[in-house]
């Protein structure tokens, strides 16, 4: 019997994870002296330290059999010491209790470099976790296409408690089992075998559906009273219950300009590098300085989305005790305790000389109206020093705020430096550094323009896309809270469609509902502005399904129709901000600087623009 506290890390494999040991357990082929065993050993310098098929069809694999039945949480590839054509393009990872009956756990593929790859495993299907004994890799794409498939080293990481993973097993067993049930008791109402389904439904107490299909069935099928079952489709379309079959369907998006102001008739002003935040229980959305073209904003806001009109909160929070004039700066709310809270900004390069680098900090207490400095310096407390473009998200259960990456203001403006990923205990008042850009650069880059995203319910981080030394990053990382690791999602959403996907501009929300993200894009090289650069892509990721999708992307270059107030959509642009109200399924876009083929065209916005998304 697992005790309280085992059970709950159990829900969330809130649990130490362990190197996993296994044996090779079978193959379909191999190459010379490339065996299948080498995969144990991670010998990046030897030519020979690797597998290798014989041949390059669909058929190829290798079964590796686990020490002991184990919960698999993670599978990590070691790769030859520089690019290899023999490397894994695509491939597929299943698992099971028996090397006859597998589930597929990952379906991904490896870049063509010299540093390992850790991927996060499917471990859980129906809310019940998936014991296994085999691991079954199967390649199906190498970079080269007409070149055997090669792998080099495999480690896996997990649980091996065999505590939890007998009490895995039982479940998994008796969902099987159970289903197996539910199947039977189909069978029989179908065939009309009403008292052998009555006797095996009393014995196992089982329900063979959700309680609507059942009632739905009697209405339609034994009743024949189709106008009851008609209230009836209606009375479950009112709940919600054709969500999952919604889903199915894609998007179509409806663009809205809001014409906003406050009792006055003043609304924010045009303005780039401000920053949003959005209170969904109260209907509050608040905005934050910027920059007008000519100096930095103070200036505080927020839009009633039920009243749909501005209020000034402070024309500068700097007299109410709050931050000074700044941009490229980021806040995030924490919805429990009605607190914003604001750090970084960015100094121009003709101004750094005589600049303040101190890293100040503040919080806005939504309730009684009241800034409160919460460190003059965060880089003297064991936080980040003086950054900007970074990112941040608050676990409000746990009163943790993370920040990740963002370039570090340095008076050497030829240099880049970038911050890591850190840790805030609100409670405590104390930082903690988790992942330094110095020390793992490698394997997980900080970056600039990126976004990041927390699944609250699952504790996982989600750092999608950026830029680092004017370099486009188009990865996905998720950083496991529990775990401490990090991991690198299948999905490569620059791959998609890499003609005329835009990235570099994005900006990125997350249905916590629906599990989707939803991204929003105007510009793919900020260097070269081709005309045909210039407009909005907008693509969601379903992260259940594992699948991009593109779901509106501009036709109109000309310029001239993007300078008119003819336009029905929002024109392309960067520094600008997006929030979601994911209650009632709206993205609000605020301001940022337009994108110009001639930079000296640029302008920047005061336009307001919700997004409706509609199946």
């Amino acid at each position: 019997m697992l005790s309280a506290k085992k059970r709950n890390q159990l829900l969330e494999l809130d649990l130490s994870l362990e190197k996993l040991s296994y044996e090779i357990h079978s193959y379909s082929s191999y190459t010379s002296a490339y065996y299948p065993r080498n995969i144990l050993e991670d010998k990046p310098l030897e030519q020979s330290s690797r597998w290798s098929s014989n041949c390059n069809n669909e058929m190829q694999y290798i079964i590796i059999k686990l020490e002991t039945m184990s919960i698999v949480h993670s599978i990590t590839f070691g790769k030859f010491y520089k690019e290899h054509i023999c490397n894994l393009k695509k491939f597929k990872v299943y698992g099971g209790l028996t090397p006859n009956k597998m589930d597929e756990l990952l379906n991904s593929g490896l870049r063509n470099d010299e540093f390992p790859e850790t991927f996060r495993l499917k471990y859980r299907a129906n809310n019940v976790l998936l014991p296994c004994q085999y691991i079954k890799i199967v390649p199906l794409v190498a970079y080269g296409p007409n070149f055997n498939f090669s792998i080099w080293y495999v480690e896996l990481k997990g649980i091996r408690d065999q505590e939890i993973v007998q009490k895995a097993y039982y479940d998994h067993i008796t969902y099987r089992e159970n289903e197996a049930i539910r199947l039977c008791l189909k069978h029989f109402r179908q065939r009309n075998y009403l008292d052998v389904f009555n006797l095996l439904q009393s014995k196992t107490n089982l329900l063979i559906e959700d309680p609507f299909l059942t009632e739905l069935y009697t209405q339609l099928v034994v009743n024949g009273d189709f106008q009851m079952a008609e209230d009836s489709m209606t009375d479950a379309a009112e709940k919600g219950l054709f969500e999952e079959y919604i889903r199915s369907f894609e998007y179509k998006l409806q663009w809205t300009k809001i014409e906003a102001t406050n009792a006055d008739g003043d609304s924010p002003c045009i303005r780039g590098g401000h920053q949003m935040c959005i209170d969904v229980e109260a209907g509050h959305i608040y905005l934050l300085g910027g920059w007008n073209g000519t100096k930095n904003l103070s200036d505080f806001w927020v839009y009633d989305v039920n009243a749909r009109i501005w209020n000034l909160i402070s024309c500068d929070t700097r007299e109410q005790g709050g931050p000074n004039p700044r941009s490229n700066h980021r806040i995030c709310l924490d919805p429990s305790a009605k607190r914003i809270y604001v750090l970084g900004r960015f100094i121009g390069r003709d101004m750094r000389a005589n600049a303040n680098y101190n890293s100040d900090f503040y919080q806005y207490d939504i309730i009684h109206n009241e800034w409160e400095q919460l460190s003059e310096n965060t880089l003297l407390e064991g936080g980040p020093g003086l950054i900007y473009d970074h990112q941040m998200c608050i676990d409000s259960d746990k009163q943790i705020m993370y920040v990740f990456g963002g370039r570090t203001v340095h008076p050497d403006v030829d240099q880049f430096y970038y911050s890591g990923l850190y840790s805030y205990d609100i409670m405590s008042k104390k930082w903690k550094l988790i992942r330094s850009d110095e020390k793992d650069p490698i394997y997980f880059k900080s970056r600039i323009g990126h976004s990041m995203l927390l699944d609250q319910t699952e504790r996982l981080l989600y750092i999608i896309g950026g830029d680092r030394d004017n370099k486009f990053l188009s990865d996905f990382y998720i950083y496991d809270i529990n775990a401490d690791s990090i991991y690198e999602l299948p999905a490569d959403y620059a791959a998609q469609d890499d003609q005329d996907l835009v990235v570099f501009t994005q900006r990125t929300t997350f249905d916590i509902d629906t599990k989707e993200f939803f991204i929003l894009a105007g510009l793919k090289d900020k260097k070269e502005k081709k005309a045909s650069s210039v407009k909005n892509a907008f693509w969601a990721y379903d992260l259940r399904m594992g699948k991009w999708t593109k779901l509106y992307q501009s036709e109109n270059f000309d310029q001239c129709y993007w300078a008119s107030n003819e336009t029905t959509e929002p024109r392309p642009r960067h520094a600008h901000q997006m929030v979601y109200d994911y209650v009632n399924k709206v993205q609000y876009l605020f301001g940022g600087r337009t994108v110009e083929i001639e930079t000296s065209r640029q302008q920047r916005l005061d336009d307001f623009w919700e997004l409706h998304l509609i199946r």
